[in-house]
């Protein structure tokens, strides 16, 4: 297999069974327990000489032979799009994403996104993300501006999908949402799944996907909230899922019932024409990833980063905060 790698393991008598999935995932630690699951399952695995299920348990006097594939080309074209990089070194990138660019490529999306511009920038990039994702360790919606981390080099990148599994990553954001929260600080625990109604879309559901989301109020408008959210889980679409659930959507979110359906609470006269305004400014989510925290896959440093509002959010605010002095 031209540019791939090939292990073989003998093991030795051991009293307890183990599953060959974590067993190469804790003889190989640069890989993930999901990468060798995909080998086996495509034969690139074998015990004795024959292939195995992913379930096949190891007992000891066992000759293991692993055939890595060599790296896939991604296909996609590398564009020179400006970047702002908060940070950079050998293993990393940190990166303030701009609200309206893609991270990576998707159904009727193949150029402007971060990814196209992840590959002029950076000759090599991590492959754990797959085929049309390299590097790419989390991501933010297309319209969500702020904080993203991106691996340059595959232990890096599954020494950071670690810490966002294990919880130990903390990202932090902005949101602008309806109506006045009743509480100044809650957590909000659901499952989420597909929309039965668009399948393009999620919503919280009776079974599904975990998602836990806590937030704290930053400031009360006459009928916005301002609130900073942190993320226990990274569920698509988790934020605007969960305050379109309290019956207090992000503002702007033409997705999650944040911009015109809004209207009709609102009974002031004044109000409607400030909110018509400000929605008029804003054309997205009003939804910002402003902070975010983990620690460096090789210096095991703790390593923190803030981004600023965009304009166009800092812009909504001060608009905001001028209606709210003249009342």
């Amino acid at each position: 297999m031209p540019g791939g790698k090939k292990y073989s393991f003998v093991l030795e008598p051991r009293p307890q069974p183990v599953r060959i999935d974590v067993f190469l995932s804790q003889q190989i630690p640069d890989y993930s327990r999901s990468f060798f699951q995909k080998l086996i399952q495509q034969g690139l695995v074998t015990v004795n000489g024959r292939a195995v299920k992913v379930s096949h348990k190891l007992t000891g006097e066992d000759l293991v032979e692993v055939n890595l594939p060599p790296p896939r080309e991604t296909g996609i074209e590398a564009e020179n799009l400006p970047l702002e990089i908060l940070y950079e070194d050998a293993n990393l990138l940190v990166i303030n994403k701009p609200a309206g660019m893609a991270v990576h490529p998707g159904a009727g999306v193949q150029r402007g996104t971060l990814v196209n511009a992840l590959m002029y920038h950076c000759k090599d990039l991590s492959g754990v993300g797959g085929r049309l994702r390299p590097g790419i360790v989390h991501r933010l919606d297309k319209n969500t501006s702020g904080l993203l981390v991106v691996a340059k080099n595959d232990a890096a990148h599954i020494d950071l999908q670690r810490q966002f599994a294990e919880k130990t990553a903390r990202r932090e954001y902005l949101a602008l949402v309806w109506g006045r929260l009743p509480e100044r600080e809650g957590r909000i625990e659901t499952f989420v799944n597909r929309s039965k109604s668009d399948r393009k879309k999620f919503a919280v559901a009776e079974q599904g996907k975990p998602a836990v989301t806590l937030f704290e109020v930053e400031e009360y408008f006459s009928f916005l909230t301002l609130v900073r959210v942190r993320l226990k889980t990274g569920r698509t679409h988790q934020i605007r899922i969960h305050f379109q659930y309290l019956h207090h959507p992000v503002f702007g979110d033409l997705e999650y019932a944040g911009r015109n359906k809004q209207l009709n609470r609102l009974s002031a006269l004044s109000q409607k024409k400030i909110a018509v305004y400000l929605l008029r400014l804003m054309n997205r989510q009003a939804l910002h990833a402003c902070r975010l925290c983990f620690i460096d896959p090789v210096s095991n440093q703790q390593l923190e980063f803030t981004a600023p509002l965009p304009d166009d959010f800092k812009e909504l605010l001060i608009q905001l905060k001028k209606y709210e002095r003249e009342l």
